[in-house]
């Protein structure tokens, strides 16, 4: 449908935005941030209002504009499926507006807020993505879409294991993998919609030559051959009556 392409098109730039923000917020902050051992949440919180923060509210409105182009094409995303995309976009709106503690520091109560938003955020799109495998106009894409679902939530676990009985340990490889992970979704499914050609819902013309209008769930086709059969038959059947001449 017209439009389809350009949403997936803004949805693909604002993803290449948000990443190239988010390495250049871990280049501006201080030597004694390790990436491997703190979130990005960490190396935000260093560098309050900056581009990571700005990333992710660029990552939310690429998620709108996907949203957008799914309503626009193939059967309607589903409750589901938006419920769980707009989990994502909230939980990453949270997450940029509420800072978290300083590492090292108690949490606090706005620290809580942008954890489980995050954590929100993190499960949300995963699920949307495996529902979103199941339609018509992502086929092409189903099977990566469903394999980058699965090791999203691998590396969730992971990173689970690591905040609890794992004493933190390389919590900030798994997270910067899951989140690479889970962009990898939205990108999918913004490079499926750019491919995508558009389809006019009302004249269509057939492979023959010929018109299926359609109304609804009804169509009817009139093929430009049937009119020259029945010209045809009509007329040899005339010739036939027609009185022989005499010489």
């Amino acid at each position: 449908m017209p439009g389809t392409r350009s949403t997936g098109l803004l949805a693909l730039g604002g993803i290449a935005v948000a990443a190239l923000l988010t390495v250049i917020g871990h280049l501006e902050v201080n030597d004694d941030l390790n990436p491997w051992a703190l979130t990005i949440s960490d190396f935000a919180v260093s560098d309050r209002g900056g581009v990571i923060d700005v990333a992710m509210v660029v990552l939310a409105l690429a998620t709108v504009a996907l949203m957008y182009g799914l309503r626009r094409t193939g059967p309607p995303p589903g409750r589901a499926v938006e419920l769980l995309l707009g989990a994502w976009v909230v939980g990453l709106l949270l997450a940029a507006v509420v800072p978290t503690n300083e590492p090292g520091t108690a949490m606090t109560a706005s620290a809580y807020v942008h954890r489980y938003a995050s954590v929100v955020a993190f499960l949300a799109l995963p699920i949307g993505g495996w529902l979103l495998a199941r339609r018509p106009d992502l086929t092409s894409a189903a099977a990566r879409l469903r394999t980058l679902v699965v090791l999203s939530l691998v590396l969730a676990a992971g990173m689970v294991w690591s905040a609890y009985p794992g004493d933190r340990m390389l919590i900030g490889l798994a997270e910067r993998l899951l989140i690479l992970t889970e962009v990898a979704v939205l990108a999918t499914v913004a490079v499926t919609q750019t491919r995508r050609a558009p389809v006019d819902h009302g004249v269509v013309v057939s492979p023959k030559g010929g018109v299926v209008a359609q109304n609804g769930h009804h169509k009817s086709m009139i093929d430009e051959n049937d009119y020259s059969s029945s010209w045809s038959m009509s007329w040899r059947a005339d010739s036939v009556m027609e009185p022989e001449r005499l010489g």
